[in-house]
């Protein structure tokens, strides 16, 4: 019978984990994406680049939905159990909380095991993957430099501009060039089409142009010199970029082990000491909330007798986020100095620790006990009030 309770739950669970996290993780993608496409459409760059970016973000994303997902998970399990008077029978049959709650922590202790790998080892590298793509984008080092309508300086000497562009910047048309030299010399290129080559030369590149006119000036020339083609190569200096910064230069791109290490170190700055014990301290609370989860689930789940609110569900999404927002808090005065982390992130842990057991013992061990059962009564009449008041919620009598 216990075996069978427990896959029935871990059935229960899964699904709407599984599917709290993903459409967790679409909003927040769906959100982003719609500021990067911005973002790098004012650079100039290639679409692709959206995608490798968003894929970078993704690691942060999942390190916040997945305690959405593990809350609203359980919760809407055991709401299920509770309204199908499941929960009903199987606390007639023994069947505690505490024993029901086993299947909710195998959840919790993976996915804490999961978050933690991600928060503290696979974000950091993708966060300055991240910041490496923004860098190449700002400094054309994709591309991004060449803007379609605009005058483009390539270097101190090479003035680009082209009318259209297809294919991804391989069919070009309506191009003007204009170069100069240090002896006076310059030289002008309008041509119907074009494309880029690669040559050997990492640092060269050359513009085949068709279907054109070169108008070549020197001081030496009486008058410049004009030429028609049909075809013509023009070799292209590509400008020096300059080079992106090592990982580490932000506590968001330092693994946990080099935030420690770092904090060790006597040379470290006593304000990057304080930012990275901050940062260190608010991914463990982070992590070690996750395992508080499951009793506060159960606690805002169970809807008093007679009743079908679903008040808990959203509670718990405020708990959440005020939780994490205090968090965040906690972490700035932290970084501040202000505050030693163990103080400004530990306390609130521990009294929203306090909080949720209080909430799970009335639950579990008071009967008919109801932590948010004020709330409920409370949200029933103000439902009731409101409905009075809108048109569809008033009665009509028909004429006899």
């Amino acid at each position: 019978m216990a075996s069978l309770t427990d896959r029935y739950l871990a059935r229960l669970i899964t699904v709407p984990l599984v599917g709290t996290l993903v459409i967790a993780a679409m909003l927040l993608v769906l959100d982003k994406m719609l500021r990067l496409f911005d973002f790098v459409a004012s650079e100039g760059g290639p679409v692709s680049v959206v995608w490798m970016m968003l894929a970078n973000m993704l690691p942060e994303y999942l390190s916040l939905g997945i305690p959405i997902g593990l809350m609203l998970g359980i919760l809407l399990a055991f709401r299920k159990l509770a309204l199908s008077s499941e929960l009903d029978v199987l606390r007639a049959l023994g069947v505690s909380y505490g024993r029901l709650l086993r299947v909710p922590y195998l959840f919790a202790i993976a996915l804490a095991l999961l978050n933690l790998a991600i928060v503290g080892f696979v974000q950091p590298y993708a966060r300055y993957a991240y910041e490496g793509l923004r860098f190449e984008l700002r400094s054309g080092a994709l591309g991004a430099s060449i803007k379609v309508g605009e005058f483009t300086k390539l270097g101190s000497r090479m003035t680009l501009r082209v009318e259209q562009s297809r294919d991804s910047g391989r069919d070009l048309s309506g191009i003007f060039v204009m170069t100069t030299a240090r002896d006076g010399r310059s030289l002008a290129v309008t041509a119907e089409r074009g494309t880029f080559m690669a040559t050997d030369d990492p640092d060269v590149i050359i513009l085949r142009l068709s279907n054109g006119t070169l108008v070549h000036d020197a001081p030496n020339f009486r008058t410049p010199r004009v030429l028609s083609f049909a075809g013509h190569d023009l070799p292209i200096d590509l400008p020096k970029m300059e080079a992106f910064r090592q990982r580490g230069g932000k506590d968001l791109e330092m693994t946990m082990p080099e935030l420690v290490k770092t904090v060790r170190n006597p040379e470290t700055p006593q304000q990057t000491r304080n930012e990275l014990r901050a940062n260190f301290h608010f991914r463990l609370v982070e992590v070690a909330s996750m395992f508080l989860l499951p009793m506060l689930a159960v606690a805002l789940a169970v809807p008093p007798k007679r009743s079908t609110s679903a008040l808990g569900v959203f509670l718990s999404i405020v708990i959440l986020v005020t939780q994490h927002k205090i968090n965040e808090y906690g972490e700035a005065l932290g970084a501040l100095g202000r505050v030693d982390p163990l103080i400004s992130l530990w306390v609130p842990f521990v009294g929203f620790a306090a909080l949720i057991w209080w909430m799970y013992h009335i639950v579990a061990h008071v009967p008919g006990g109801q932590p948010i059962g004020a709330l409920e009564r409370w949200a029933a009449k103000a439902g009731k009030a409101i409905g009075r008041w809108l048109p569809f919620g008033r009665r009509t009598e028909l004429p006899a």
